[in-house]
This record gives structure tokens, sequence and C-alpha cells, in this order.
């Protein structure tokens, strides 16, 4: 009976045999019907929790414009040490996090961890001096720790690679979203519920958040599935069709059996690929911690109070226009490493403009497209990471935590890129976050050159790549061109 149990939340499906693998067809009325179905139920629960989870990760900077700074004497120091220890905590449960998921059902798993941060999250209400809100950083950073990298993963085991990166880009938007959403909502309550009872409007914003990325968790848990060979509500046709279509597309277990928890930590850190993936996301995560500065940056290009709030959500419309417009493209033309590296270098150039005029309207405005470029750039490289080490499902998972945990390092450094005595200019922050995206773009199309060259298959009895000599180009794009009628939709 404990066996029993064990196999229905464990990822485990039944390999399927070449000839059962021949007569998949992709984009057939069944699998269109089953891929809506699945849309329909993970894409407004993973999208609503990642809302929740960037909103109370980052409302820590419209908290300060709102009078947290005064309330509990943040300098800039203080102010860039209060985002730093959050990643402390980051980092350390990540790994161990994908671990469990792995042998865990997401259905409860994943809304568990976002009702914990929302409680956490309400009670920064109580805070009430610097070394008060350290603490509960810390914590919030190692109970969202499982979040992010564990949606990744998850994601990955349902779709395909041709599907991926409007997907992330869908999901991703959450947090563009939270920025514009953010935005309105704290300067609404900063304006309507200033002093009300006697609490300060940025605690009242941190008591309405929290409460509702609790609500959000408890409805979540009866929206999303667990994994495709154990899922209740599609039947048992639609189980082995979703089993199916991934295996065929290389991703899932899709091979001769599952990997230790061991056996896949060591296939995923003597893997290359996962290092290149780790600097070009470090270097995009890194650039992207101008988000948590956007609202006191606003107030340096002429913007004051309630206003700098509401002029932070242009901001993240025009970033979520652009990525969901170009993460399509990529899923269309199935290609990933020019969508993800010209974005980059886009906004390499705008940032490298801002360092260099004083005109706030236009800055402003460049501002903008900059943003865009990063938060573009950041969905299609996760979907790439997903395409590219896509099975077994054991080292795929420990992949994509180990990339995210030390992509979140660049926080680190990051939180202490904008210190106020360099205002208006802010020239440090501009040309550090122009170097950081233009190492990202570069690297993420040399990544595109050897992901050609050296194509990845993984051996199951070495726990190595078997391709690592280089492939002529006329072959590459022959093995290409043989499985591309499977990555469409």
């Amino acid at each position: 009976m404990a066996e029993d149990r064990k196999e229905s939340v464990e990822m485990r499906e039944e390999i399927a045999s070449p000839a059962e693998l021949g007569e998949y067809v992709p984009g057939s009325p069944e699998e269109r019907a089953l891929l809506r179905k699945i849309d329909l139920r993970v894409f407004p629960a993973v999208w609503i929790m990642y809302l929740m989870n960037y909103l109370d990760r980052s409302n820590i900077g419209n908290a300060r414009v709102a009078g947290m700074e005064d309330d509990l004497s943040l300098t800039d120091n203080r102010y860039s040490i209060a985002l730093l220890i959050f990643f402390v905590g980051y980092l350390l449960g990540e790994v161990p996090s994908n671990m469990i998921l792995s042998r865990s059902r997401p259905s409860i798993y994943l809304p568990a961890i976002v009702c914990t941060w929302g409680v956490v999250a309400g009670l920064f209400a109580t805070i009430q001096s610097y070394h008060g809100l350290i603490v509960a950083r810390f914590f919030l950073g190692c109970i969202e720790s499982g979040f992010f990298p564990g949606v990744m993963f998850f994601l990955s085991s349902w779709y395909r690679k041709a599907e991926l990166a409007k997907r992330m880009a869908w999901f991703y938007s959450a947090s563009m979203t939270s920025g514009a959403f953010g935005g309105l909502l704290a300067g609404g309550i900063t304006e309507g519920l200033s002093n009300a009872h006697g609490i300060a409007s940025w605690r009242w914003l941190f008591i309405i958040e929290g409460c509702m990325t609790v609500a959000v968790s408890i409805g979540c848990m009866f929206l999303l599935p667990d994994w495709p060979a154990n899922t209740r509500w599609l039947t048992p046709a639609e189980q082995r069709l979703a089993t199916l279509r991934i295996q065929a597309d290389h991703i899932g277990s899709g091979g001769q059996r599952d990997l230790s928890h061991m056996e896949a930590f060591k296939a995923a850190v003597f893997e290359w690929r996962t290092y290149m993936f780790m600097f070009m996301y470090m270097m995009i995560v890194g650039a992207g911690t101008i988000s948590y500065f956007i609202p006191t940056i606003t107030t340096f290009l002429g913007y004051t109070g309630h206003t700098a709030q509401f002029m932070t959500v242009p901001i993240y419309a025009v970033a979520l226009v652009f990525s969901l417009a170009i993460s399509t493209s990529a899923d269309y033309f199935n290609e990933r490493p020019l969508h993800a590296g010209i974005p980059a270098l886009i906004a390499a150039l705008c940032f490298i403009i801002e360092a260099s005029i004083m005109n706030n309207a236009a800055r402003y405005t460049i501002l903008c497209f900059g943003a865009a470029g990063i938060w573009t750039a950041v969905p299609i490289i996760l979907a790439y990471l997903a395409n590219t080490i896509s099975y077994p499902h054991e080292k795929r998972a420990i992949s994509q935590a180990i990339v995210n945990m030390f992509a979140n390092l660049s926080s680190v450094y990051g939180s202490f890129l904008w210190p106020s005595d360099t205002a208006p200019r802010y020239a440090m922050g501009w040309a550090t976050t122009a170097a950081m995206c233009f190492a990202c773009g570069v690297s993420t199309i040399l990544m595109g050159w050897l992901d050609k060259r050296y194509p990845y298959n993984f051996d199951y009895k070495t726990h190595n790549n078997v391709s690592e000599s280089p492939v002529p180009p006329a072959d590459s794009e022959k093995h290409r061109g043989e499985t591309e009628h499977l990555e469409r939709v």
C-alpha cells in the first residue's frame, strides 16, 4: 500500500516502445484538445501564483517610497543589504526543493510554498526595526526559493520544446504584470489607506498583499495538475497521450530508467551546458535587478509621490507586449538564441544611451525599451535551457535549479548598483546593467553555435552526453531537419 502511494506521487511514467513513439502524430485533433485542456488548468494557476511571488518579493521598493525608509531608518546601504539577504536565503533551497518536487505532487507542493510565503509576507507589517526587516527578508527568501525553479521543471514536464518559449513568456509575464499591478496597488494603498486605523500605508501594503497570496494558494490547489502520467482529471487515454508526446520530444524521462538524486546531481554538475546557461542567465538576472529600483529611478526622472508609483506601470506594460510577441515568434520559428540574444543586445544599447543623456522624457522612454529587452530575453533563455538539457527529467530538474540558484547570485551585487549619491545620472547602474545585457546577448548567440556543433544526447550508462565530438554543419542541419516536424504545434 505504501509503495502504491509512492508511485502515485512520483514522476513515474511507462516508457513507450519505438513502435508507440512512431504512432505519435504531432498536431492531431486529440493533441490539440489535450493541449487546450492542460493550458486552461495549468496557466491560470502558475500565472497568478507567480504574480503574487513577484509582488511579495519586490514590493519592498514600493514600501520604501511609501514611508518604510523613514520609519525603519533605512540608509542606501541598509536597503541594499535588505535586498541582498533575501537572495542568501533564496540560494539555499532551490536544488533540494526541485529534488523533492520530482518525487512529490505539484498540486500540493507548489501551493504549499505559496501559502507559507504569503503568511510571512503579511507579517512584514509587524516589523519595527531594520534588524527585523533583515530577518524577515531572509526567511522570505528561504521559503520562496523552491517556487520558480519548481515551476520551470513542472512546465517543461508538460510541454514540448516548440511549445515552451511562448508559454514561458506567458508565465513570466506575471512578473511584468506584477510590476504594473504592484505600482497601481501601491499607489492606491498609499493614497487611500495612509494611517488608516493608525497603521502606516506601507504596512497596509504588506497586509493586503500577504492575504491575497494565501487566498490564491488555496484556490490553486484545486487547479494544478500533477504529472502527465498520474493527473486525475485526465482520462487514461489523455494521460497516455500527454506522456507519449513528451517522450517523443525527448522531454520527461524518455529513457531507460530513473536516475537517483546523486546520479542526477552529478550528471547536471558535469554538464558543460549547465555552466553556459548559468552565465547567460546570471547576466540577464543581474540586469533585471533594476526592477527593485524603478520606483526610485522614476522619482529622479521628475515624478514624485503617488505619480512616481503610477509611472512604473507603462515600463512593465511595454515589456509585456514585447516579451509575448517575440516569444511567440521564437516558438513559431523554433529558434531560441537569436530571439533571446538580440533583445539583450538592444537593452545594452538602451542603457548605454541612458548613461549618456539627461533629458528626463527621453530617459523614461528609453528605460521602457531597455526593460523590455531584459524581460524578453529571460523566458526565452529559460525555454532554451529546458529544450537543450531536456532529459532525463531528474537531470533537467537539477540543472534548472542550479542555473536559477547561481544566476540569482547576481542579485547580491545588483542590489548595490543604484546608490542615491549617483543620482540623477546613475552612471554606475546604467553602465553595469548595459555590460551584463551585452554579455548575455553575446553568450546566448555563442551557445546557439555550440548547440549546433555539439548536439545534446544523454547516455544512461555513463551519465554523460554521447555527442561531444564536433558535428559538421551540414550533418547538424540534417539531424535537426529530421526532428523538426516533431517540434511544431
